[in-house]
């Protein structure tokens, strides 16, 4: 499994997401609110009959590994559409929750504040 595979993170965006309260020369002109990306994935049973037998004899469980990653990145762009689409050219505060779905998923959910930035003069 390459780098791009098992990284993930923000892409090229016009809309900036950092886990800080603020950006180093930037000042905050405006709070919209709170954003949030969502997503679940069901398990699939391939995956789990690898991951169990992966786990008798231990090590990573790289098609879960790779699972979580894209589903981490598909609810980051939701969040980033969102913020988007409500006027904002950054997010502050970013965070991920990852939950169990009623036992049939994994949820996760990428949120933060949007705001809107500008360079400090």
């Amino acid at each position: 499994m390459g780098i791009e595979e098992y990284g993930g993170g923000q892409s090229q965006s016009d809309v900036l997401v950092v886990t800080t309260n603020d950006v180093p020369g930037y000042k905050v002109d405006r709070v919209i609110g709170e954003v949030f990306g969502l997503t679940v994935r069901s398990r699939h049973i391939g995956s789990q009959i690898g991951a169990g037998l992966k786990s008798l004899v231990g090590g990573e469980l790289k098609g879960l590994t790779k699972t979580l990653v894209e589903t981490r990145n598909q609810a980051m762009e939701r969040l980033i559409e969102q913020a988007r689409a409500r006027g904002a050219n950054a997010v502050l505060m970013f965070r991920f929750d990852v939950t169990e779905a009623a036992d049939v998923g994994t949820e996760v959910c990428a949120y933060g504040t949007a705001v809107v930035i500008s360079p400090k003069a």
